[in-house]
């Protein structure tokens, strides 16, 4: 019989295997003067150490501006006033004078200069937060609901995701080294060459892993989403554990069938404190069992969509030495924010600001960024948290300091009540262009607008009023988790969307492509059947969510049928 090959390893894997301190020559780069940017090989070592070397696509006819996207890996996404007026400050003196929220829950800089990146990430880390696996072949940033206390076990929840970054950080020196020391690691030094981080192995993961936390009946995480996922159950105070969910994950391509977005399993209980132990585990399978030879087929949720739950399980219980008990009840309403004034289990008050795609910025009339900036300065006691839905939480507000804030917030022009539209509230678009290289169409530039349309257009038909989620990616990737919208605009080239329909507000349902393209231009065209439709066919109270997938998918069937 004829030798069989291996399957060839991903790019990523061989450089990964050659220098598995992540090193790099990073710290070399940086070094040099004269160096505008990172090596080709560089920029995959890079996102190991939270960043991305982009360019700004907005300017590439007159030649590429190199510049990096950096991120912070925030847990569960409460920062304190000190740490987020160092965020804010950083923004000003070496990014683009704007701070990004991301879907998860952190902050992103955006055109930062590559001699820009180093007192950047080292004043990151002197403020006691860091960027370390906030990209990469890593845990990501591990996020869990952020709404303040209404019963205690939400604070040991937040506990746990601390607990839970920490356990699932890579622990490879070389980011000390270079980012607090400014030191090139020797790649020639046999114990850096060796290497192996006691987790993660050589080669750590075949592609990102995403966890997170939540707590029914808000999944404002998307907690399906992710490729693990604990639903904590909860008993007045008391945390009693958490139903584990693994297998999630967004990212697809076009025109490859065999990516797909996939939502989680919910495969069994933990008491809370195995919550470690159970991350490990489903973490080391993703190590030993994801593909490394096509990067676009390396997340966990493709080996649970292939070897099964009971499998899955199983590997689970022989890797913790425990058994997974049976799923506890819990239930699902929302995945939004609860926007404006409300008071927390302790006493204290918290504001959920509305940021409109995620992007804290000043522009005329409403200089949100100048605002936020100076409650932190001014109001130091108050906590910053993050929501996974792209807006801040100003937390742990007395009743003295409320009227303050509130006077601050409206001198530059930022409303506390009647932020945002009903729609615009429950929207969520990625950066895309011009800063993400994947960007095939807009996304945060282009939704607000998109929502305008579509607000006037349900206005014209009666439907003024009505919550619809809406979300945009510029490219299939889904880092705005569109596949559980509504409506979902997926971009497809310059002005050219895929449409997606028939998600639900408790984040527990994929949604469908209803229309494999469509012009930007043509949306009041494409979208006013079928929002006509709704109006006329749908049940009482029911969302259009709800309606498409009763009525619209049914016919998308149909019609596939008749084709074929």
């Amino acid at each position: 019989m004829a030798d069989t090959e291996s399957p060839k390893l991903s790019h990523n894997e061989v450089l990964k295997d050659a220098v598995p301190t992540l090193a790099g020559t990073l710290a070399a780069t940086m070094a040099d003067p004269a160096a505008d940017r990172f090596s080709d090989d560089d920029t995959q070592f890079l996102k190991f150490h939270g960043a991305y070397q982009q360019d700004d696509r907005d300017l590439r006819k007159t030649g590429k501006k190199y510049m990096m996207m950096i991120r912070g890996r925030i847990p569960g996404g409460v920062m304190t006033a000190a740490q987020y007026a160092v965020f804010d400050q950083l923004a000003d003196d070496y990014g683009n004078q704007t701070l990004r929220l991301t879907t998860r829950q952190s902050i992103q800089f955006h055109g930062v200069l590559l001699h820009g990146l180093g007192p950047l990430i080292k004043k990151i880390n002197e403020s006691l937060l860091s960027t370390l696996a906030a990209c990469g072949d890593v845990n990501r940033n591990i996020t869990a609901s952020p709404t303040p206390a209404t019963t205690k076990a939400r604070e040991l929840v937040y506990q746990d995701s601390v607990r839970l970054a920490d356990a699932l950080a890579p622990q490879t020196k070389a980011y000390h080294s270079i980012w607090i020391d400014g030191v090139q690691l020797d790649l020639e030094d046999k114990a850096n060459k060796d290497f192996v981080d006691t987790l993660y192995g050589k080669t750590y993961l075949h592609r990102k892993f995403k966890a997170s936390l939540v707590i029914p009946p808000v999944n404002d995480m998307d907690v399906f989403t992710n490729d693990l996922g604990f639903i904590a159950i909860t008993d007045g105070d008391t945390l009693l554990g958490y139903n584990v969910v693994v297998g999630g994950g967004m990212g697809r391509s076009h025109n490859n069938q065999a990516t797909f977005p996939r939502l989680g399993d919910v495969v069994g209980f933990l008491p809370a404190d195995k919550v470690v132990d159970v991350a490990k585990a489903v973490l080391t399978i993703h190590r030993d069992f994801g593909d490394r030879t096509d990067r676009k087929h390396a997340r966990l949720k493709y080996v649970v969509a292939e070897k099964g739950v009971d499998w899955l399980r199983a590997e689970i219980n022989a890797r913790t030495g425990f058994t997974l008990g049976p799923v506890r009840a819990y239930e699902f309403a929302t995945t939004g924010d609860l926007y404006g004034w409300h008071r927390a289990v302790d006493g204290s008050q918290f504001l959920t600001l509305y940021v409109e795609t995620g992007r804290i910025k000043d522009v005329e009339g409403h200089t949100l960024k100048a605002a936020l900036r100076q409650v932190a300065d001014q109001f130091p006691s108050v906590e910053f948290r993050l929501s996974a839905n792209q807006n801040i939480i100003l937390a742990n507000v007395t009743d003295a300091d409320r009227a303050g804030i509130e006077a601050l917030l409206a001198s530059h022009g930022v409303k506390v009540s009647d932020q945002a539209s009903i729609m615009h509230a429950a929207s969520m678009a990625c950066p895309s262009l011009p800063t993400c290289g994947l960007g095939l169409a807009e996304s945060e530039r282009a939704l607000p607008g998109f929502i305008n349309r579509i607000e006037k257009l349900g206005g014209e038909l009666g439907l003024g009023g009505e919550e619809i989620i809406i979300r945009s990616t510029g490219c299939p990737n889904g880092c705005a988790r569109p596949y559980m919208a509504e409506i979902a605009f997926v971009g497809k080239g310059p002005g050219r969307y895929q449409l997606w329909v028939g998600g639900n507000a408790s984040g527990t349902r994929l949604n469908r492509v209803y229309k494999e393209m469509i012009k930007e231009i043509d949306l009041e065209a494409e979208l006013g059947p079928l929002l006509t439709r709704w109006k006329a066919e749908r049940t009482s109270g029911e969302r259009f969510g709800d309606f498409a997938a009763r009525v619209i998918w049914p016919e998308l069937d149909d019609a596939a049928a008749a084709q074929n």
